[in-house]
C-alpha cells in the first residue's frame, strides 16, 4: 500500500529514527494511520506514531519528525 511515496509494508522490521537520529526503535506494524514501534530489549518501550509524522524512508531508515522525549511523553502505550 503506498501513500506519499512509502510502500508502508517495506517498512516494517525497520530502524525508526526521530530528531538528532534519535533510536525509537524498530517499526513491528501498521494500525491505520499509525505505526507500532517498539524499542528496547528488556524494558521495552511501545510508541503509536501517526504516519503524518514521517519525514522520509531511504530503505533501511524511517525517519519521523519527533524527538525521543516527545515520544516518549505523547506517544508512548502499554505494550
Amino acid at each position: 500500500m503506498a501513500y506519499d511515496g512509502i510502500d508502508w509494508e517495506k517498512v516494517i522490521k525497520k530502524e525508526a529514527r526521530g530528531f538528532n537520529d534519535a533510536d525509537l526503535g524498530e517499526v513491528q506494524e501498521i494500525k491505520g494511520d499509525n505505526l507500532i514501534i517498539k524499542s528496547g530489549l528488556v524494558n521495552k518501550e511501545v510508541y503509536s506514531i501517526s504516519r503524518n509524522l514521517v519525514e522520509k524512508f531511504d530503505g533501511h531508515k524511517l525517519l519521523l519528525k519527533v524527538t525521543k522525549e516527545k515520544a516518549e511523553t505523547l506517544y508512548r502505550i502499554e505494550g
